[in-house]
């Protein structure tokens, strides 16, 4: 893996460089190849990102560092049985705002009220009738 990409001020390196703060879930010198805290905003309790050292902007631009931080974020869940989400985007459309890859790690519970995006609430009927 290469070296920090901090030319467009990206704030996930800001954060892996040590020049902006994060509240650290694993202590970012624990793992070589990523770091892992509570987002600004955290959508449930224990909501955690994952984001590699290295600057990506998403899961498609490089494949191993891809896997990599996907392991790390398995390796963390191994300690609960939680129900969880492990949500990752690419692009605006997709609902990307920091373009450096991360992977949201959102633990759920029943009745939790949150929605992912592509989720209305509503069933899909089928083309001749019968609910999906």
């Amino acid at each position: 893996m290469g070296a920090i990409d901090t030319s467009a001020a990206c704030p996930f390196c800001e954060i892996v460089a040590g020049r902006a703060p994060a509240e650290w879930v694993v202590a970012p010198y624990y793992w070589p190849d990523a770091v892992a805290f509570v987002p600004l905003n955290p959508v449930t309790e224990g909501h955690t990102l994952i984001v590699p050292k290295v600057h990506v902007p998403d899961f498609a631009a490089d494949p191993e560092v891809f896997a990599a931080t996907s392991r790390r974020a398995a390796e963390l869940m191994q300690w609960t049985p939680r129900p969880m989400n492990l949500i990752t985007s690419r692009g605006r459309e997709a609902t990307q705002s920091v373009f450096h890859l991360h992977l949201h790690l959102v633990p759920r519970a029943a009745g939790d009220g949150l929605a992912l995006p592509w989720y209305s609430g509503r069933r899909r009927v089928a083309a001749r009738g019968e609910a999906l």
